[in-house]
């Protein structure tokens, strides 16, 4: 579900990820709405996934709309490292 390098971000509300999804639609950009994964803690249970050569565009285009994540993850080694939502 989750490939290798991929980002995921975490969300606090069904209602700000739904947007967030169709705010990244509506600009083409390439993402995934999924289920949050089992390691990751999602009051919503949703998450968004996009691949690193999106990162710079998902992220900022959710930061110019006043959608921030709560957390973003990026896949590594198998597992989710927290990263830094400002490391751009």
């Amino acid at each position: 579900m989750v490939n290798e390098g991929d980002y995921v971000a975490i969300f606090n509300s069904v209602h700000r990820v739904m947007k967030a999804e169709k705010l990244l639609k509506g600009d083409k950009i390439p993402m995934l709405l999924i289920p949050a994964p089992r390691a990751l803690t999602s009051d919503c249970g949703l998450a968004i996934r996009y691949a690193n050569a999106d990162r710079e565009s998902v992220e900022a285009l959710l930061a110019t709309s006043s959608l921030n994540p709560e957390e973003i993850y990026q896949k590594r080694d198998n597992r989710f490292v927290r990263v830094d939502k400002e490391a751009l």
